[in-house]
């Protein structure tokens, strides 16, 4: 999915992915070169480059690691999560139903994950950094 995305888009990319011009506007290499880095490396550095992150995590809730890198990072996530959202054209048809919504999560401070599935979207789920998770 993130492939696709990103070869429509020079504001998107992924773990891996090469510099490219697209429309006219340069997108610089991921600086996260390795897909397989590690969460609590991963997240914080995009979290401080202010990006937002779009992930096919369904289970997100239930990754304690990963939760608390994004509360660590005050980073900003989205899940497309369901049932619906397991292959890539699923996986498209939840991200597109609900873009201009993740686009306007850009401009909100983290750290929240936002489960996104297609039918309604639900609310971020805020993570008060000095919360422990349960």
């Amino acid at each position: 999915m993130a492939h696709v995305v990103a070869g429509l888009r020079s504001d998107a990319t992924y773990p891996g992915g090469p510099g490219v011009v697209i429309k006219r506007r340069e997108r610089s290499a991921c600086p996260i070169a390795d897909p397989a880095t590690k969460d609590d490396l991963w997240i914080p550095r995009v979290a401080y480059l202010g990006w937002l992150i779009i992930t096919r995590d369904s289970r997100i809730q239930q990754h304690r690691a990963e939760i608390e890198a994004v509360k660590a990072s005050n980073a900003r996530m989205v899940a497309l999560s369901g049932d619906e959202a397991r292959g890539t054209w699923q996986q498209l048809e939840v991200l597109m139903k609900h873009w201009r919504g993740s686009e306007d999560l850009a401009g909100q401070s983290g750290p929240f994950v936002n489960p996104r599935c297609t039918g309604r979207s639900r609310p971020s789920t805020s993570l008060d950094p000095d919360a422990a998770v349960t």
